[in-house]
């Protein structure tokens, strides 16, 4: 799987305190961000409020993630109704997608990194109508106050941080774009100084236009030509129809029980909740009793039920539009048991096959890669209301196409370049108005009461399930902390290689896992997880140490 370039190395982050707050929790990517939640919540809004404004401030300031240009998964959790929601923003693919889609003219797949900044990759963005549906449905303060934090911050300006200057500076692709040259560039090439004031006239323009007219200013218009034209020139096939056609989806979350909590993520064609919910109820069924998950079983254990729920996830998952998910089989008690029996507590087993399900279509593996370009945030409100919302680009910088101020997704990467293989279609095959699956994991957990208990997510490609499966082992079986969770060391199998945080995990149990047959892989895994839990009549808060997040309580 290609890799973005990271700065911050995972095996030399500080450990950062979490936060508290009797009335509320905003937990993002960047303080500006988090500042901006916590103005909303501070005004009256509620935790759907401030996400809206957390995330147009995340689009200028950490440009690299996620924003207007792209798509994204939202768990919302209305505590006076106990009614959970899940909206779905993915991208879509043009209506014109044709079926040799990533391939050659003999049939051979393009090479992957020759995808990433062309026009073909980019998706219908879904983003911006999401979050205007879900605001209808859960928001309290206008529309256009939502947008004031961004359009201030992009005005006035914001330093460069090290992060985003590390990520300039590394990126091979981004200086071809003129646009994004000159927003993000000197003259000659060198990408902007760490503190250096950074303003976007160009986006404070759009969002202005977004905060009278709503999400239409994407999707009709001046500023929907202008996206099309842009495409085009990269040879995209994106349209005014395209754009003027997208709809989001309210889908139903898929939620499932571990020990005695009740764990919620997004359905299809998110594939992080089902696959988290298998690793989870795997673990469980081995016969792995709760305690800390650094322990070599545990680690073992968890590694080998990220094979069989990965093997799974190729085999079955997609855009539920277009293919039968059986997710219910999936999840269902007596299949999860008999998965479990292949782990095998004294040796490592090999790649992982896929189930046997009955009464469902056969279909090929999938091989699609997912870049860990992405954001994460986290929020409770004073009423108990609750966001976990997860959007990307895509590719760090998505498809390197800016379009007045903002970039423009390539999310199409995340679709299977083969349609077929062995005769059998392929479940996450490129198709027309399709959605790429992703592994984007936004997770609400409750108590045994029904109480709500943790909001969690993070960034990090298909790692992202990972992350988010081995913090609840961590939070639920471990009983730890927010932030003694948040500094271990991740480890984790996607039906290959063990992979282990360079730097996290010592030397002992690395050798005691290659002696119950891992190959092992040691890596930066930069995730970025945000995290809150109710603890003793407050909401505690944790940043990700990796990355630049603020957790703030009231």
């Amino acid at each position: 799987m290609s890799q973005t370039p990271q700065p911050e190395a995972a095996s030399g982050f500080l450990p950062r305190p979490a936060a508290s707050g009797k009335a509320y929790m905003a937990v993002t990517a960047n303080r500006h961000a988090t500042e901006a939640a916590v103005e909303i919540l501070e005004l009256g809004g509620t935790a759907l409020d401030a996400a809206i404004a957390a995330q147009w401030v995340l689009n200028l300031v950490e440009p690299q993630s996620s924003g207007i240009g792209g798509g994204g998964f939202l768990l919302h959790w209305d505590a006076a109704r106990r009614k959970l929601g899940a909206w779905d923003g993915r991208e879509t693919a043009p209506r014109s997608l044709p079926p040799e889609f990533g391939r050659r003219g003999d049939g051979s797949p393009v090479p992957f990194l020759e995808l990433l900044a062309v026009g073909d990759a980019v998706g219908v963005p879904g983003l911006v109508a999401m979050l205007e549906a879900s605001h209808h449905r859960h928001g309290k303060l206008r529309w256009k106050r939502l947008l004031g934090p961004a359009i201030r911050l992009a005005e006035n300006g914001f330093p460069i941080s090290p992060r985003l200057h590390s990520l300039l500076r590394d990126d091979p692709l981004l200086r071809r774009d003129p646009a994004a040259r000159a927003l993000y560039y000197e003259a000659d090439g060198q990408p902007l100084a760490i503190g250096s004031m950074l303003r976007n006239p160009e986006l404070a323009a759009v969002l202005r236009r977004l905060a009278t007219d709503g999400s239409q200013v994407l999707h009709r218009g001046p500023l929907a030509e202008h996206i099309v034209a842009e495409v085009g020139k990269r040879g995209g096939r994106l349209t005014l129809d395209d754009l003027r056609d997208y709809r989001p989806r309210e889908r139903e979350a898929v939620c499932g029980a571990y020990r005695r909590w009740r764990i919620c993520g997004m359905p299809p064609p998110s594939s992080g909740g089902i696959t988290v919910l298998q690793i989870l109820g795997l673990v469980e069924r081995s016969g792995l009793p709760p305690g800390v998950p650094d322990r070599t079983a545990a680690i073992h254990h968890f590694a080998e039920a990220g094979r069989l729920a990965f093997a799974d996830r190729a085999r079955y998952l997609g855009d539920p539009d277009f293919v039968d998910v059986p997710v219910r089989q999936l999840l269902a008690p007596d299949y999860l048991g008999r998965r479990a029996r292949l782990i095998q507590a004294g040796t490592a087993m090999d790649k992982a096959q896929p189930g046997e399900l009955a009464s469902v279509a056969r279909q090929e593996d999938d091989d699609a890669p997912e870049l860990p370009a992405t954001t994460h945030l986290s929020i409770v409100d004073p009423a108990g209301n609750a966001v976990a919302l997860t959007s990307s680009i895509e590719a760090a910088f998505g498809s390197r196409i800016q379009v007045e101020g903002f970039l423009l997704n390539n999310q199409l990467t995340d679709f299977s370049l083969a349609r077929e293989s062995r005769g059998l279609p392929v479940a996450n095959r490129a198709e027309p108005g399709k959605r790429p699956l992703s592994s984007m994991s936004p997770t609400l957990v409750f108590d045994a009461s029904g109480k709500l208990f943790a909001v969690l997510g993070s960034p990090g490609g298909s790692r992202i399930i990972n992350y988010v499966a081995r913090s609840l082992m961590a939070l639920l079986d471990g009983n730890m902390d927010v932030a003694e969770a948040l500094q271990l060391g991740h480890v984790g199998n996607r039906n290959g290689a063990t992979e282990i945080e360079l730097g996290r995990v010592d030397a002992m149990t690395r050798r005691e896992l290659e002696a119950l047959g891992h190959r092992l892989q040691v890596l930066d895994m930069t995730s970025g997880l945000h995290v809150i839990v109710r603890r003793n009549g407050a909401w505690i808060g944790g940043a990700d140490p990796r990355r630049e997040g603020q957790a703030r309580g009231g």
